[in-house]
């Protein structure tokens, strides 16, 4: 008879793991946020935004809007999951942010500066995100919580 024996985490790498997605749900949540306002805005009043009218991706402001305003609810949604380190959290939180991303390069020249920090914004979360890993948590594999 075999014993399998797992060998604790180590207590730095672990709190290093939990940091990033504490992290990377606090930056998903400000994203959100970002975006949600941003929805908002092109909403209830799209004149906010500079008009361009030879860029290749043209949409109608109001309905860019909306698509913002769902991503933003979203990552809020999913950055409270990401506080619990619920592995389909931090799934769709690197799905979300590059969805994210996208939104944000094709609407591009309607508002440059807030797309750009928001890109920025949204890359380090998928970079928190997937350095992070398994052990982003306080628990073990067995869900036992670990001595600091």
């Amino acid at each position: 008879m075999t014993a399998t024996h797992t060998r604790p985490a180590h207590p730095a790498r672990q709190e290093w793991a939990t940091g990033l997605t504490v992290f990377a749900a606090v930056m998903l949540f400000l994203a959100g946020l970002l975006t949600l306002f941003r929805g908002i805005m092109a909403i209830a009043k799209d004149d906010v935004f500079v008009t361009t009218p030879h860029y290749v991706f043209q949409f109608d402001l109001t309905g860019w809007g909306w698509i913002h305003l769902a991503l933003g609810v979203l990552a809020v949604v999913v950055s409270a999951g990401l506080f619990t380190s619920a592995v389909w959290a931090r799934v769709i939180g690197v799905a979300l942010a590059g969805l994210v991303i996208i939104a944000n390069f094709l609407s591009l020249p309607y508002y440059p500066m807030w797309s750009v920090v928001v890109i920025a914004i949204s890359g380090f979360i998928i970079w928190a995100l997937c350095v992070a890993g398994r052990g982003g948590n306080l628990y073990g594999a067995a869900g036992e919580r670990q001595p600091r």
